[in-house]
C-alpha cells in the first residue's frame, strides 16, 4: 500500500470516530466505566435466616413497636428490625449482609423501607444498635459487629441483650477513638440511651404470653408501653368501670326493690291505721246511741 496510502486509511479509520477524539466524550466513557454502588432496590432485604428463637423474635418486635408508639406523633425517625443494613459498596459487592436486630435512626422520614442503604439515605447511619444475641452468636455481636459500629458506623449507643439470661451490656461511642465505652447501669438499673433521651432496663412481665425478662424502653414516667399493653390495661379499667356500675346498678335495683316494699308497707299500715280509725269512729257512734 505504501506509507501514504497507510497514512490515509488511518486518517480515515480516525475520523469514523469522532466521538471518541473529543475530550468530553472521552470523559463521559470514563465515568460510565467507574463502578458504581449498586442500587438499594437490587440488595436484599434480608438473610432469609430467621430469629434463633420465638422469645428473640418478641423481644425485637417488643422494643421496635414500643418506640414506633411511644413516638407516633414525630416523622423524624426510622426503627426497624432484623432489616438489610448497606454502609459501603464493597460490603454489598462482597455480600457481607448486616441486619442488625433492632436499629434506630434520628433526624430522617418516617416511610416504608426494604432495607437501610446509606449512601441512598444522605449518608445517615444508625444513633442505636441493638442486638439479641444469644451463645450461638454473642461472640460476633460483642467482636467484629461492635467493632463494625464503632468505627465504620460510628453508631453512638450500642447494645447487647440475652432475653434467657437477662445480660445486658451497653456502650456509648468515644467519637475520638471511635471505640466504645461501657455504659453503667443507675441506681434504678437503668442503662441509658442518649441518642434517644430514654434508658433501657430488664423488667420481668408477661410478655406475648411469656412470663420472662423483658428489655423495656424506660422515660420519665416509667416503662414505655407497647399499644397491646395499653389496649390491653384500657380494656381492663372499661371492665372494671363496667362492673362496677353493674354492681351499682344492682345496688340501685335492690335499693329500689327495698322502697317499692317499704311503701307497699306503708300502704298497707296506712290502709290499717284508716279502718282503725273507722273502727274506732263507728265503736263511738255506737256508744252515743246507747247512751
Amino acid at each position: 500500500m505504501g506509507m501514504v496510502g497507510a497514512l490515509v486509511e488511518r486518517t480515515a479509520d480516525l475520523a469514523a470516530y469522532p466521538a471518541i477524539m473529543n475530550p468530553q466524550s472521552m470523559s463521559s466513557l470514563r465515568d460510565s466505566m467507574e463502578p458504581r454502588p449498586p442500587r438499594g432496590e437490587d440488595l436484599p432485604c434480608d438473610d432469609g435466616e430467621p430469629m434463633e428463637t420465638e422469645r428473640h423474635r418478641r423481644q425485637m418486635n417488643l422494643l421496635v413497636d414500643s418506640l414506633e408508639w411511644a413516638w407516633r406523633d414525630r416523622n423524624d425517625f426510622y426503627a426497624a428490625g432484623n432489616m438489610g443494613l448497606y454502609y459501603s459498596e464493597t460490603q454489598a459487592l462482597k455480600n457481607d449482609f448486616r441486619a442488625p436486630d433492632v436499629f434506630v435512626v434520628v433526624g430522617t422520614d418516617r416511610h416504608e423501607r426494604k432495607r437501610w442503604v446509606v449512601w441512598e439515605e444522605d449518608g445517615l447511619t444508625p444513633d442505636v444498635v441493638i442486638e439479641i444475641t444469644s451463645p450461638s452468636t454473642e461472640d460476633v455481636d460483642r467482636g467484629k459487629k461492635k467493632d463494625i459500629y464503632a468505627r465504620l458506623l460510628k453508631v453512638a449507643f450500642y447494645a447487647v441483650y440475652d432475653p434467657f439470661s437477662a445480660q445486658l451490656e451497653a456502650w456509648t461511642l468515644d467519637t475520638t477513638r471511635r471505640v466504645y465505652v461501657p455504659l453503667a447501669p443507675d441506681e434504678r438499673g437503668l442503662v441509658p440511651c442518649a441518642p434517644l433521651g430514654l434508658s433501657l432496663g430488664v423488667v420481668r412481665s408477661n410478655w406475648a404470653e411469656i412470663n420472662a425478662p423483658w428489655l423495656r424502653w424506660h422515660d420519665a414516667n416509667g416503662v414505655v408501653e407497647h399499644p397491646h399493653e395499653r389496649a390491653t390495661r384500657e380494656a381492663e379499667r372499661a371492665a372494671r368501670e363496667a362492673e362496677n356500675a353493674a354492681r351499682e346498678a344492682e345496688n340501685a335495683a335492690r335499693e329500689a326493690e327495698n322502697a317499692a316494699r317499704e311503701a307497699e308497707r306503708a300502704t298497707r299500715e296506712a290502709a290499717r291505721a284508716d279502718r282503725a280509725e273507722q273502727e274506732l269512729a263507728r265503736l263511738r257512734e255506737e256508744l252515743r246511741r246507747r247512751g
